[in-house]
């Protein structure tokens, strides 16, 4: 009998302690899994904070640009015709335009008063009835010209004899600029900056170094 009750209480002792290493194991499983989420909820906490600071990535878009081509000015004085500079020359005040005079006679320049301007500035003082002239033709012209300088006339075809030159090629860029479109017959008023002039070297006497230059320009004819 003593023998009986060792074997019974042996084998209530290993079942106890099967119950207890049964039950530490289960603690651990649930101790590793709450480990596993804490981790996991760190992680998704630092990817959330993270993606949420960082700026946004620019989307891909496409441009539209429209152009608006720049419109001629028009100035219109009493006694002459009406001028239409075109877009990258400026019109002359009609308080600074030379008288338009006849067409074959010598005309009278006026340098205007104050200072010069600093674009090239175009005035039709006579429009002209026959052909328009354009760059890489053979032109012949009278012209007139005065400087801000000398304030009055310092050259004049008129006195001498037309002017025969191919427009775009061996003149002051202001002649290639501003003679296009001219149509013979006509008068053309031209300011002409340092830039498209001389610029800063001296032409002899009434041309200063830095001059800018006052043209009233006939067209004759063309070829």
């Amino acid at each position: 009998m003593p023998s009986d009750k060792r074997a019974r209480q042996r084998a209530a002792r290993e079942m106890r302690l099967a119950a207890e290493a049964k039950a530490k194991k289960r603690r651990k499983q649930i101790r590793n899994v709450i480990v596993v989420a804490v981790i996991a909820g760190i992680v998704i906490g630092i990817v959330f904070l993270t993606s949420s600071n960082s700026p946004p990535k620019k989307s891909a878009t496409t441009t539209t640009t429209t152009t608006t081509a720049p419109t001629s000015t028009t100035t219109t004085v009493a006694g002459s015709t009406t001028t239409t500079a075109p877009p990258t020359i400026g019109a002359i005040p009609a308080a600074d335009l030379s008288p338009a005079g006849t067409a074959g006679k010598a005309p009278t320049v006026v340098v205007p008063s104050g200072s010069p301007p600093t674009q090239l500035e175009s005035a039709d003082l006579i429009t002209g009835t026959g052909a328009a002239a354009k760059t890489g033709d053979a032109l012949t012209v009278q012209y007139v010209l005065a400087t801000y300088s000398s304030r009055k006339t310092v050259q004049s075809s008129w006195t001498s004899q037309p002017f025969t030159f191919t427009l775009g090629q061996g003149v002051i860029q202001g002649w290639d600029e501003g003679v296009v479109g001219m149509k013979v017959g006509g008068r053309r008023e031209l300011i002409v900056p340092p830039s498209l002039g001389y610029g800063s070297t001296a032409q002899g006497s009434g041309i200063a170094a830095n001059d800018t230059l006052v043209f009233v320009i006939d067209l004759v004819k063309i070829g």
